[in-house]
């Protein structure tokens, strides 16, 4: 069976929890367990120090163990509750003694002399390290006095009594290291079943906070993915709503920035194909109407007749040689001879090679370049044509009578080429698209001012292949201004 990622994620959370829950629950079970046996076991100590303080006291009082020897009532005595100890009270099975134990302790505690007789309390304690070591883990005979419902299994512990720098006895406890207690039991019982309560509750809520979780997190990826097949199969039209500000906020963000940039550029192709269908059925259309009158007879092969079948071959060849050099250009295949070069030189010359052309237009070239040389590392060649193209785009689109201001400079580590001309202008909508290919800022189709479309297009490739940048804004004399910088070496 294949899981979506909705059951994924619901799983792996709802595992995680789960497995949290357990880790907790078997935590705090062994804890509890040692817990309460170290604390059972911290409380006869503390029982234990107390009674060796008096019993030391009481051998110095009577100076030997004869005062305690077969009289239960003076051991008794020394496990009474003083008036530094908790006044909390239990009944010795068959006296009327008050003592202070909710442990047991003082069923489980002894005292021997110095040679390791049994002088009062406890009898079944080993004194010397060799009984110790054999006792330790024995459980506790039947016949010996109990704490009600506990059973132990014990190792022993001893407090030496001293008089006079001298060892005269040992107090010894027999310490649990096990304790199965019917109260503790119960309370065990109590707890792990609080635990289980409590680790049923936590994974039913895990599971919901998971599916929530998955139904959240994974539904408007789901709509992505879904809108995605949609754009494959073409539908550019296609967008997702943005619910969030997280990172699935942002891939739908970026899927609908996508989707508009593919619908743009579906939309380039088609004008694109159009346009190119348009350039070149143009020149071909005039060819094949002059060719079909002269092979009629209905106009004769005269020099004008075919200076103007040249002409239109130009056209079509320079529509031709443009198709060619977006095409390497946008590929990166146009070859590139850099060399450190002089940019006032090929400007220059793109200049002169125009000026009959701007005489002819009744315009007025301004050309303002600085005494000093302007180094830059370029292709000699791609920079004439890139000057070229910008000249062919000034004098397309200003009016006679015009005027175009070109002028260059040092800003930086840069070198910036200013090119602006006189009306008309071009509308601010229009300026960020100038550099598309086929785009004209007027909507003309006349070719005698049109062109192809496609010269500010080479223009931005060649500019950024030399690591430049170029863009275009209103120029205060009333047409364009396009702005270009290219690094110096």
């Amino acid at each position: 069976m294949k899981l979506g990622i909705t059951h994924k994620l619901f799983l792996v959370v709802l595992a995680t929890a789960i497995f949290a829950v357990v880790l907790v629950g078997s935590t705090t079970h062994v804890s509890f367990t040692r817990g309460f046996l170290g604390y059972l076991n911290e409380l006869a100590v503390e029982r234990m120090e107390l009674v060796t303080a008096r019993v030391q006291r009481a051998y110095v009082e009577h100076g030997n163990w004869d005062f305690m020897r077969d009289t239960p009532a003076a051991w008794f005595g020394m496990l009474r509750p003083g008036d530094d100890e908790e006044r909390v009270t239990n009944a010795l099975p068959g006296s009327d003694i008050p003592i202070s134990d909710l442990t047991g302790a003082f069923l489980r505690m002894g005292l021997v002399d110095a040679q390791g007789q049994w002088v009062a309390g406890y009898r079944n304690i080993a004194t010397d390290s060799q009984s110790q070591e054999k006792d330790r883990d024995k459980e506790l005979p039947s016949h010996s006095p109990r704490h009600p419902s506990i059973d132990v299994t014990y190792s022993t512990l001893r407090q030496p009594v001293k008089a006079n720098g001298q060892i005269v006895g040992w107090v010894v406890l027999a310490t649990f290291q096990s304790v199965t207690d019917a109260g503790k039991q119960r309370f065990h019982e109590d707890q792990l079943h609080a635990i289980l309560i409590t680790s049923l509750i936590a994974v039913g809520l895990a599971g919901l906070i998971a599916f929530w979780l998955a139904r959240t997190l994974v539904a408007p990826v789901k709509r992505i993915a879904a809108a995605t097949h949609r754009l494959a199969s073409g539908q550019y039209s296609t967008r997702v709503e943005v619910s969030s500000h997280d990172e699935v906020g942002n891939l739908a963000a970026d899927f609908n920035h996508l989707a508009q940039t593919l619908q743009r550029n579906e939309h380039m192709r088609r004008e694109f194909m159009a346009d190119v269908s348009h350039e070149l059925r143009t020149p071909l259309g005039i060819l094949r109407g002059e060719l079909e009158a002269m092979d009629d007879g209905i106009r004769p092969m005269t020099p004008a007749a075919l200076h103007s079948l040249q002409a239109e071959v130009v056209t079509l060849s320079q529509l031709v040689d443009d198709f060619y050099e977006l095409s390497l250009s946008d590929a990166g295949a146009l070859v590139y001879r850099m060399s450190e070069i002089d940019l006032r030189d090929p400007l220059m010359q793109a200049v002169h090679s125009m000026q009959t052309r701007i005489a002819q237009q009744n315009l007025r070239l301004d050309l303002q370049l600085p005494e000093h040389p302007l180094l830059v590392s370029a292709d000699t060649a791609r920079l004439q044509q890139l000057f070229h193209n910008l000249l062919e785009n000034s004098l397309r689109y200003t009016d006679a009578g015009g005027q175009i201001a070109i002028s260059a400079r040092i800003v930086a580590d840069k070198v910036e080429i200013n090119w602006q001309d006189s009306a008309p202008g071009v509308s601010e909508d229009v300026l960020p698209r100038l550099f598309e290919r086929f785009f004209r800022g007027e909507g003309s189709r006349n070719r005698a001012t049109g062109g192809s479309g496609l010269g500010l297009a080479i223009c931005r490739n060649i500019v950024e292949a030399h690591g430049g940048t170029i863009a275009a804004k209103a120029s205060p004399l009333g047409g364009l201004w396009i702005i270009t910088t290219l690094p110096t070496p």
